[in-house]
């Protein structure tokens, strides 16, 4: 890849300049002459130049929505499919999609197809993406691929955005709470410690012991819990890596109290959307299957659909296997052998998965009405458990210092 310098003229005859990547000046060539310019001169500049951003950062969904509405709007006016590709690079604002597509484009141009050539970024374009784009291509309507993929983005934007949303309260009580007790027993607790020692107190109730060694822990030896918390945070990544270990980790995601039916849910309603969106774009049931078991998000319905895809190519139909494996409710089941038997399987998981999204709705309001007065609970019982362990031996000091002078009259008059 080489940088080149060109002076073009433009429809109404003014000249303008800039610099661009292209494999030869012959492709860039072709490439503005596609655009309607009229080249006067290119020539290759004498050092490389890194494009804006230099390809660092990330690619959001909301980046891939916008990108595939105005893909298939250019498509779907006329435009061709580089001189597209080459207008939405330039205009796009996140710098590694303007890499991606401007290379992609290049590929393109080189007379490689749109799928092929999205295969080099499989963690910017899914098989999800992939596939839908191969399918539009070979039935001719690559427009209406790139609109069900739009909308498949759109709607699982709107899913994640609706469970962020529900957990950012509880994460800010979590953290809110976490400050308070961590400041209690740093800055407070140390103070009452030598107010106890002036006052003579010798030994400390067992409530005041505890939070006294949690706060010397803190203060000295803060490091060995940081130590402890990313170590047990790599092991826990390093487990999540191996195949066990992805298996007892979904399989916990599935059988956790609460969440885990949340989950459960959130993974059923993209398992319907996805397998709808591709049947609807005339991807076959096979190929469908085996790439909704990639995005469905948990390994062991990701498992249970591609038992079902293998009794599929034996021949069975796919609601005997689902209902088999134990991961899909009876009305999913029975909703699909509907579809299936009249012909509208793909409308039926349309709305199965609208029913999934409606649940997770409900289910995330439900869970954040119950966890806030939960968390409340907690964070109470733990400044509360702060003060009275340390009030405690302030008690305890003020009862033996009232008892005293009282036992000193009563032993005299005894005498």
């Amino acid at each position: 890849m080489a940088t080149f310098s060109y002076t073009v003229r433009d429809g109404s005859g003014q000249t303008r300049t800039g610099t661009s990547e292209a494999e030869n000046a012959e492709v860039l060539r072709r490439r503005l002459q596609e655009q309607g310019f009229t080249v006067s001169d290119i020539s290759q500049t004498a050092g490389a130049k890194k494009r804006s951003g230099g390809g660092w950062g990330r690619v959001k969904l909301a980046d891939l929505s916008v990108f595939c509405r105005q893909f298939s709007t250019m498509i779907d006016a006329g435009v061709s499919l580089v001189r597209s590709l080459d207008v939405l690079g330039e205009q796009t604002q996140n710098p590694k999609l303007r890499r991606i597509i401007l290379d992609i484009q290049q590929e393109v141009e080189a007379g490689q197809t749109l799928s092929k050539a999205m295969t080099k970024y499989p963690k910017t374009f899914n098989n999800l993406f992939i596939g839908l784009i191969r399918a539009g291509e070979v039935g001719g309507v690559l427009e209406e691929a790139l609109q069900r993929l739009s909308g498949f983005l759109e709607k699982d934007m709107e899913l994640r955005r609706k469970v962020k949303a529900a957990m950012t309260y509880p994460v800010i009580v979590i953290v809110v709470a976490v400050g308070i007790v961590v400041g209690l027993t740093t800055f407070i607790v140390p103070k009452f410690v030598e107010l106890f020692r002036d006052l003579g107190v010798k030994e400390l109730p067992a409530m005041t012991q505890i939070l006294v060694d949690f706060s010397d822990f803190l203060k000295n030896r803060w490091w060995m819990g940081l130590i402890i918390i990313v170590v047990s945070y790599l092991a826990l990544k390093y487990f999540g890596t191996t195949r066990i270990g992805r298996r007892v980790i979904d399989r916990v995601k599935l059988k956790v109290p609460v969440f885990g039916k949340l989950h459960h849910k959130i993974a059923l309603a993209r398992f319907s959307r996805t397998l709808g969106t591709l049947l609807v774009s005339g991807v076959p049931i096979l190929q469908a299957l085996e790439t909704v078991a990639g995005t469905v998000g948990n390994g062991i319905i990701a498992e249970a659909v591609m038992q079902a895809r293998a009794r599929i190519r034996e021949g069975d139909r796919i609601n005997d296997p689902l209902q088999k494996s134990g991961m899909f409710p009876p009305m999913v089941v029975h909703m699909i052998s509907i579809g299936e038997e009249s012909g509208a399987l793909d409308t039926m998981l349309s709305k199965i998965a609208e029913f999934y999204e409606q649940e997770v709705d409900a289910t995330l309001q439900s869970l954040t009405s119950a966890i806030e007065p939960v968390l409340i609970v907690l964070l109470g019982f733990c400044v509360g458990f702060i003060v009275i362990a340390m009030f405690m031996p302030l008690i305890q000091v003020i009862q033996n210092l009232t008892s005293g002078p009282g036992d000193d009259s009563m032993a005299g008059a005894s005498e």
